[in-house]
């Protein structure tokens, strides 16, 4: 599965695209210590710096309509109305207001006229001029400069404590409190069916006596069979620590709370050795190089980022350098590729199994640009690894589990759940290289899977001529558009079922993914898989809401959970969900005390077979 876009909620613009994957721990005030006050700095000075302008062109968006998605307001706002925006920001999903920059202040001016009054959704929109936000990290110091004469200075957590905060606790008990914390999220669940959905209270107060006060059975967490050095992909940070030396590895924080050095991961259990030496390599060549790391601060420099994937299977290395290349030209760059490849392909790089090398361009993006320019400059394009047998191709921008081993745990708890056979059809909704898809291949009659990669699409067809699978059929697009089609696709037949794989990214599927599969006939069994499992909560409530306006299918009701362990050292786990079709009655009508759900379309229009 494929992570779709999200919404950046960091400022300004260029603060903190270089955080890794893991490092999701917001960092807390431990000590205070004591220096000599300095002048105040200017909070907007950042607004003249090379390469950043768009924050001074920013426009407010209020009244904005209860349910809407970050593809649907970029078309309104992009395609429709034709305002060529440059950043949405947004504080939380289905916040009333938004924030939008521009290029200039023509773009801006023409964007406030379009949207002031404009009625989306049944909402009339109010739009208007917004002051550029500070510098965060230059706010936190100058909020720290105290009286007297005194800064008080927060000190950071160690980068073990921000990246691996559970390392401290043996796996028992790491394990232990991830089911509590699952027990904590099927708890919310339940409350929130009881209180959205008071026609069903009677279902949910049944399922808590046989469940220990929860809606559904949750089943003992899975546990991951390898525990240390699991992850096969890390996006490391270039910067400089705190006594200002060259750093590969995580920053201890994030620009936003204040803090900008980067440390070495070489204390960290879940990094495997092999990437270790690998960071350590890189770190050599960077601090060798006459060109300088990026600062996030005053967006200078080159160096920003290494990004490492590793294979289990084949114990191969994928390397993608990323430089922000500033006003390098392009000798300048193909000499600096030169020396990346003849550092990478050293013996000591041999030895380690760098088998692939890619330069990534990171800079501000263009108009309809979503990723950073890629250019493959030595060795294999792809690396190949191995779930339940089967071999797949792994591209710089794939999305494939950072934990293979307990992928294939995760998988077979997926299926399991399924109960596929023969005469089923098998929907894998945002499939990405279609690890999930191909794996549940020899378990039922065919397979159809969608995602908004194409690449990943393109992926998926290859790992399917690769394992020689047949009966998968994967196509690019948003599964909000496509599902509808899927279904015409699979030609349910009778006696034949059809079963969903769900695998979205962390906020989980828009409302009119969920609406189309509830309105799906012959869809009576669905297997949500959740990497974020607080986040899926409004999903899952959805499923199980009675018939309304939007919901015209029967509601879905929570069977099972099984939590898996993806992520020693780490507080988070996979949640994976049954749920099946409750019996249809003969007269299903819209219940009128629930909540509304959406105010979207209840119909997709047929798609064009070509786009499949």
């Amino acid at each position: 599965m494929a992570k779709m876009e999200t919404i950046s909620v960091n400022l300004p613009e260029a603060d903190d695209s270089t955080k890794p994957e893991n490092e999701e721990v917001t960092i807390e005030p431990k000590v205070f210590a004591e220096k000599p006050a300095a002048a105040k700095e200017d909070e907007y000075a950042y607004l003249d710096a090379t390469g950043f302008t768009s924050e001074r062109f920013k426009i407010e968006i209020r009244n904005l309509p209860k349910h809407y998605g970050i593809h649907e307001l970029k078309k309104l706002l992009n395609v429709k109305l034709e305002l060529s925006t440059n950043k949405i920001k947004i504080m939380r999903p289905g916040c009333p207001f938004l924030f939008v920059c521009f290029r200039d202040e023509s773009e801006r001016q023409a964007a406030i006229k379009t949207l002031n009054g404009y009625v989306w959704k049944g909402k009339t929109l109010q739009a208007f001029e917004a002051k550029p936000a500070p510098d965060p990290l230059v706010k936190r110091r100058n909020e720290a400069a105290g009286v007297d004469g005194v800064v008080s200075v927060k000190k950071r957590k160690t980068l073990e404590e921000t990246v691996t905060a559970l390392a401290h606790l043996s796996y028992e008990d790491q394990l232990s409190q991830k089911y509590s914390e699952m027990r904590n999220v099927l708890t919310i669940f339940g409350n929130e069916i009881w209180k959205t959905c008071p026609s069903i209270r009677s279902h949910v107060e049944a399922q808590r006596k046989l469940n220990d006060g929860l809606p559904c059975k949750l089943e003992s967490i899975k546990s991951s069979p390898q525990i240390d050095g699991y992850r096969n992909k890390c996006e490391f940070s270039v910067g400089k620590n705190e006594h200002g030396e060259t750093k590969v590895g995580f920053r201890v924080g994030s620009y936003s709370n204040g803090f900008i050095e980067v440390e070495s991961p070489e204390n960290l259990k879940n990094i495997s050795d092999k990437m270790k030496v690998t960071v350590k390599l890189f770190e050599e060549f960077v601090r060798e190089s006459k060109y300088e790391v990026y600062s996030p601060e005053t967006y200078q420099g080159y160096f920003r980022q290494l990004t490492i994937r590793t294979s289990s299977a084949t114990e191969e290395v994928m390397v993608v350098v990323g430089m922000h290349p500033q006003s390098l030209s392009e000798d300048e760059l193909k000499e600096i590729q030169a020396a990346i490849v003849q550092h990478f392909t050293s013996d000591k790089a041999i030895e380690v199994g760098i088998s692939s090398i890619y330069f990534e361009k990171i800079e501000k993006h263009k108009p309809g640009q979503n990723v950073n320019q890629i250019e493959h400059l030595h060795g294999e394009t792809h690396i190949v690894d191995t779930i339940h047998g089967l071999k797949f191709r792994i591209s710089p921008l794939a999305f494939f589990q950072i934990n293979t081993q307990a992928a294939e745990i995760l998988y077979q708890c997926a299926i399991d759940l399924a109960e596929s056979s023969e005469k089923t059809s098998v929907l894998d909704i945002c499939c990405g290289t279609g690890t999930i898809g191909l794996c549940f291949a020899k378990h039922c009659k065919q397979v159809l899977g969608v995602e908004i990669i194409p690449q990943a699409i393109e992926d998926a067809k290859h790992n399917a001529e690769l394992n020689q699978i047949e009966n998968c059929k994967f196509f690019a697009g948003n599964a909000d558009d496509l599902i509808t089609s899927l279904i015409r696709n699979a030609n349910i037949r009778s006696g034949e079922n059809l079963v969903a794989i769900v695998d979205p990214p962390r906020a989980g599927l828009h409302i009119r993914s969920i609406t189309q599969l509830r309105n799906a006939r012959g869809l009576n069994r669905l297997v949500y898989v959740s990497c974020s499992p607080r986040s899926a909560v409004k999903n899952w409530v959805d499923l199980m809401r009675p018939c309304s306006k939007a919901m015209r299918g029967v509601p879905f009701v929570a069977k099972k959970a099984i939590p898996v362990d993806m992520f020693p050292h780490s507080p988070h786990v996979e949640l994976v969900v049954l749920f099946e079709r409750e019996p249809e009655k003969e007269e299903s009508r819209p219940a009128e005390n629930e909540e509304s759900v959406d105010e979207g379309r209840d119909d997709v229009p047929p798609e064009d077979e070509a786009r499949m």
